[in-house]
This record gives structure tokens, sequence and C-alpha cells, in this order.
């Protein structure tokens, strides 16, 4: 079990490494250290936050299959490098490539990374009349699930409620959901099969 589970991690490790090694950050060779497996997982990890910004530490971890300490290891000197950097979220911490967004992206892809206010979020792409009801029925949750969640993107500055439920950065958050959808989820991927030719935003 043991050697099936670490084939699968070196894979894994080596497809990002591979991305990572494509288009390295700036200030590469100052995380880097003496060994080869290090060097490849800072790599795989050099690969991963660029094509999945704004992921938390748990989730990286997983999809990386690495351990708690191997991963904080080795984002801890990435960061102390200056070639990505993390950023608070209620109980998660989020990393993204350094100096590459700002902070409405990085917030708007906090909220992307949540299932429900990313449904939500598709969901008033589609169809900005849709009404609180609407999209209960339509994501499948309970109506005060779908109120909590769209006070949170009002606090964060993503929706407004003024008068139902508009989104204020629409072109802003289809163009995040285009360019990353390979890293939310199959809805995504759909939505942005149809919206692509829709993005004009580019930040």
């Amino acid at each position: 079990m043991t050697e099936g589970f670490d084939g699968r991690k070196r894979e894994t490790l080596r497809r990002f490494a591979a991305v990572g090694a494509a288009a390295p950050f700036v200030g590469t060779a100052s995380a880097d250290d003496g060994s080869g497996d290090a060097n490849e997982t800072r790599e795989a990890i050099r690969g991963y936050v660029p094509t999945t910004p704004g992921a938390h530490f748990s989730k990286l971890r997983d999809d990386l299959r690495l351990g708690t300490g191997e991963a904080q290891y080795h984002l801890r000197k990435l960061e102390e490098a200056g070639e990505i950097e993390s950023v608070k979220d209620a109980d998660y911490r989020r990393f993204f490539p350094a100096g590459r967004f700002d902070e409405t992206d990085k917030r708007a892809l906090g909220y992307l990374r949540r299932e429900t206010p990313r449904g939500m979020i598709l969901a008033l792409l589609r169809d900005p009349s849709a009404t609180g009801a609407g999209l209960a029925e339509a994501l499948g949750v309970s109506r005060p699930t779908i109120s909590a969640a769209a006070a949170d993107l009002e606090g964060a500055g993503l929706l407004d409620r003024t008068d139902g439920y508009a989104l204020t950065e629409p072109e802003r958050l289809l163009t995040l959901v285009v360019r990353y959808a390979d890293s939310f989820d199959a809805e995504a991927v759909a939505f942005a099969d149809e919206a692509a030719s829709l993005v004009a935003y580019d930040p």
C-alpha cells in the first residue's frame, strides 16, 4: 500500500514539477536546497500554485500528496524567497504566486474556491436576474444557506444586495472562472466552455 501511494505521489509531483520548470518563478534558485526530492517537491509547488491560485493549505497538501510538515516546510521556503505569498481567509490560508493578483482578485478566488459561493457566482453570471429562491433551488441548498453566502460575498465587495442579487465585478469573476476553470470543478469547466468568448477583462 505504501509503495503504491509513494508511486502516485511521485507521479503527481513530477506532473506539477514539469509545469513549474516550464514557467519558473523569479528567484527560483534562492529557494532550492541540495536534495533532489526537495527540489522536485519545490518545483511541484511552483507548478501548482499558479495553476490553482487561492488553494488553501489542506487542498495543496492533499492534491500534491504531501505530508503536513513537508508542505509547511516547502511553502515557508518559497514564501521566504518571495516566490509565493499567502493570505488568511477566515479559517484558511490561501496561496498565490507573488505579485500576480490584486486584493480583489485574491478575495474573488477565495470565494470561487468555496462550493456555494462559486455556484452562486456561476448562476448569476448565467442569469443576472436570478433570485435567492432560484439560486437555492439551482444549487440544491436552503434559502438561509444562500442568504449567508450572499452576505459573505457582499462583505467581500463582490455582490450588491440593494435590489436583489447583483455581482459587482462580473467581468473579473468571469475571467477568473474561465482562466482557472480546470482547478475548480466540472460545472466551472462546462461554464468556461460556454463563456470563454465573452471574456473582456484582463488583469
